[in-house]
């Protein structure tokens, strides 16, 4: 009886302290000394990109990269020589992590040519009942065409008038709540920090003379009157910004604004369309309608902004604006996919094995002429063919003409017609050719490769 007690009690502690062994061999620690929890992942190829996720899915890490090779080629018979290049349009990196099935964190880098750029740094928290607050850097919820991913558009460039008005990224909160057929967002956003030029300007205007960094006061309502369908939608949009001036600029530039964008290329470097400095602004307001819609492989998308800009000193208002309308089909079956949640469209369904094609056309229209200032006016005509492929690569061929006004000559610095001598001028008003004839109108083709993963 003794013996068989003896041999019970061994036996016990022999148990604990291997139980002791296994679970001091089950904690580990941080690179700060603390003890911290585990849990197994799973890893997964999820069309092509690579998912760590628990087994109840509360936790989710992956990878989001992409490159985008360019090259274009543009018609010779311009005032104002053009030169046809190639270039790493952008060479993008991002971590993305759901902490818990609340809690989600993003980062995202540019290093497109060699130059590093901060694109997103979010912290956004997920009530699960269709509303959403985030802060950090990302994109102010403005326009559909600025707003939609750059692995998914349509044509190589944004249309002209979201390169010159719609707001991109700064920092700032943001909340957004989507309901059954409707999204309503508003946000309070402040200074660019890109680069470390912005980030300087910032510091400098705050150290030399106590400036407030300025802020915007953003609103957009999307009305979605069909819901979730898949097969066809439509989508109104009504958004409205106010702005102040922003301590990112230059310290001599602060209480100024310039409307400025290149012709539909990033190549060509040249900013036809430019209003050059306006001095005494007080603040801005941007009204921007959007009109979209689908049905299976067909797309419609419109939008319509307007800019009007407040002087002091008395000065009067100014006011610029402008339109696209684009229209695209997928050829061989494929349909076209709009994220409800988020307001927009994103990756097509592919109709083939291979992958499919899909035919784009738009027209854009852009004015900077207004009252005192002449910044010019200019259509874009654009085509464009892409082919995705069955997974992860993308190609993009695209045709774009480009009419600009006597006024786009880069703040004097641009050929836009003849003299009375005929010799090419810079001069708006020396310009003989008949209304509508002066400017530097021309072609280019442009081919990008993209891969996603």
């Amino acid at each position: 009886m003794k013996k068989t007690l003896i041999l019970s009690a061994l036996a016990c502690i022999l148990f604990t302290a291997n139980a002791q062994v296994i679970n001091s061999d089950s904690i580990r620690y941080n690179q700060y000394g603390k003890a911290v929890g585990r849990m197994p992942l799973s890893a997964e190829n999820r069309d092509g990109v690579l998912v760590f996720e628990s087994k109840n899915q509360d936790y989710k890490f992956w990878f989001d990269i992409r490159v985008q090779a360019d090259g274009q080629i543009f018609t010779k018979d311009t005032m104002n020589t053009i030169g046809n290049g190639v270039t790493i349009r952008r060479a993008r990196f991002a971590t993305k992590v759901q902490v818990t099935k609340n809690w989600y964190g993003e980062l995202d880098l540019n290093f497109a040519n060699g130059s590093l750029a901060l694109e997103d740094a979010i912290i956004e928290y997920n009530f699960l009942n269709g509303l959403r607050s985030r802060v950090g850097n990302f994109k102010e919820e403005f326009s559909m065409a600025e707003n939609a991913s750059s692995r998914y558009l349509n044509f190589m460039e944004r249309p002209t008038i979201v390169e010159l008005f719609a707001p991109s990224r700064h920092l700032g909160w943001e909340t957004v709540y989507s309901g059954k057929k409707f999204l309503a967002i508003g946000g309070i956003f402040f200074q660019e920090v890109s680069d470390d030029a912005t980030s300087t300007n910032v510091q400098d205007n705050n150290k030399d003379y106590g400036r407030n960094q300025g802020y915007s006061l953003d609103g957009r309502f999307i009305y979605q009157p069909f819901g979730e369908n898949k097969d066809h939608g439509l989508h109104l949009a009504f958004a409205y910004s106010y702005r102040t001036p922003k301590t990112d600029v230059a310290e001599t530039q602060y209480g100024m604004a310039e409307y400025s964008a290149r012709a539909l290329s990033y190549i060509n470097r040249k900013k036809y369309m430019d209003t050059g400095l306006i001095p005494n602004i007080d603040h801005e307001q941007l009204t921007n309608i959007e009109i979209a819609g689908f049905y299976k492989g067909w797309l419609f998308q419109s939008e319509f902004i307007h800019d009007r800009t407040f002087r002091t000193s008395s000065l009067g208002t100014l006011d610029f604006g402008g339109f696209y309308v684009q229209g695209t089909c997928m050829l061989f079956g494929g349909r076209q996919v709009y994220e409800k949640e988020f307001g927009d469209f994103t990756q097509p369904d592919t109709g083939k094995k291979w992958g499919d094609v899909e035919l784009a056309l738009r027209y854009d229209y852009a004015n900077l002429n207004n009252k005192d200032i002449y910044g010019g006016s200019c259509e874009g005509y654009t085509a464009g063919l892409n082919f995705y492929t069955c997974k992860n690569v993308k190609f993009q061929l695209n045709y774009s003409y480009i009419n600009q006004d006597r006024y786009a000559n880069g703040k004097g610095k641009l050929f836009v017609g003849h003299d009375a001598t005929g010799a090419l001028t810079k001069d708006p008003t020396k310009v003989v050719e008949p209304k509508g004839k002066g400017g530097d109108d021309f072609g280019m083709i442009g081919l990008r490769c993209e891969i996603d993963y």
